[in-house]
């Protein structure tokens, strides 16, 4: 094999002509947010896609799509970076089914020619994503954790344990944001024009019936700054409860592991981890949770990690911060024991 050594010269001129590749990219780039909310307020993963649309250079636009949206477009216009915001009002968006969403975005982006188009990467990025992409005949990119450059993109593979740089060389590019990889964007500061666009005919092939939410005092899982979980070591559903009163002590979310799901302990919507849901907060708390690769995935993120349990070898202890090896059901769930005190919080 022979090996090849640069001069300095040459090194330094190939750098300036990356530096002037990425520059004339960046001038001409234009990238579509697609806003995720409920017609009344902001989902928090859009205003980090935000923040990753800034990153490629170039403007920025966001698409609010439903039936009564005018609050989430003005909240939207005020977002520092956010240069103009499109607006979609139609009874078809009620429930903001892909199969409508598809040609509204196709449409916009056909009519101001986007070079990118992107949505955080959750339930509603990954229904809808996938679908832009292939009608567009393009390869998506999904869960992005960086932007190299407006063709280069870093993600995760292997659940977790590679990073994998993409570069794409598509027309258009199309990718989801793991919300826990950017800052969200300032609420505020920004002038962004607001502009209505007209709807495409709808499609007709699926209709909107109802949904139903639970609802709680604790904070959503995804945005939580304090989230404790349970696994498998918890044995049923009734001793989740312990982990719910340390979870009310700490103003935190509640997750799960997908064996104590799988095990019917909890519902689905609690799931952390690879199939489930990726969090990054500033306090983790794991209870009775081995650390299987696909969970470390979802949380390995988190800024400070507490693991109990009984197993000294259990992997999740690799990632922690601070661990005790104790049977939980011998150890009192409280501050205390987590090593939290009130003026932590």
């Amino acid at each position: 094999m022979k090996v090849f050594y640069l001069n300095a010269k040459c090194q330094t001129r190939l750098s300036l002509l990356f530096s002037l590749k990425t520059s004339l990219l960046q001038r001409f780039q234009s990238t579509l947010v697609i806003a995720e909310h409920n017609n009344e307020t902001l989902t928090p993963v859009t205003l980090n896609a935000i923040t990753a649309a800034k990153r490629l250079g170039g403007e920025v636009s966001c698409l609010v799509a439903g039936t009564s949206c005018d609050k989430v477009a003005q909240e939207l216009s005020k977002v520092q970076g956010v240069a103009k915001v499109l607006v979609a009002q139609h009874d078809v968006y009620k429930g903001f089914l892909a199969e409508e969403l598809t040609p509204l975005v196709l449409a916009t982006q056909k009519q101001f020619n986007y070079t990118h188009i992107c949505a955080g990467a959750s339930a509603f990025g990954k229904n809808l994503i996938p679908r832009v992409a292939a009608k567009l005949d393009v390869a998506p990119i999904s869960d992005i954790i960086e932007i190299k450059s407006p063709d280069t993109f870093v993600r995760t593979i292997y659940a977790g344990n590679v990073i994998c740089t993409v570069q794409c060389d598509e027309a258009v590019k199309v990718f989801s944001v793991r919300g826990t990889s950017f800052e969200a964007a300032p609420t505020s500061g920004g002038s962004a024009s607001v502009e209505k666009v007209t709807p495409p005919p709808p499609v007709g092939l699926s209709e909107w019936i109802e949904q139903k939410l639970t609802k709680s005092d604790r904070p959503e899982l995804t945005s939580a700054k304090v989230v404790v979980s349970g696994g498998r070591g918890l044995k049923s559903g009734e001793n989740f409860k312990l982990l719910y009163d340390l979870a009310d002590q700490l103003h935190a979310a509640v997750g799960a592991s997908r064996a104590a799901v799988d095990a019917g302990f909890v519902p689905n919507d609690l799931q952390v981890g690879q199939t489930g849901k990726i969090v990054a907060p500033e306090l983790y708390i794991a209870v009775g949770i081995s650390g299987a690769i696909q969970h470390l995935a979802g949380m390995k993120d988190s800024k400070t990690i507490v693991a109990i349990n009984k197993d000294p070898e259990a992997p999740i202890f690799q990632v922690a911060d601070y661990g005790l090896v104790a049977d939980l059901f011998q150890v009192r769930l409280n501050l205390e024991t987590c090593g939290i005190t009130h003026s932590d919080m």
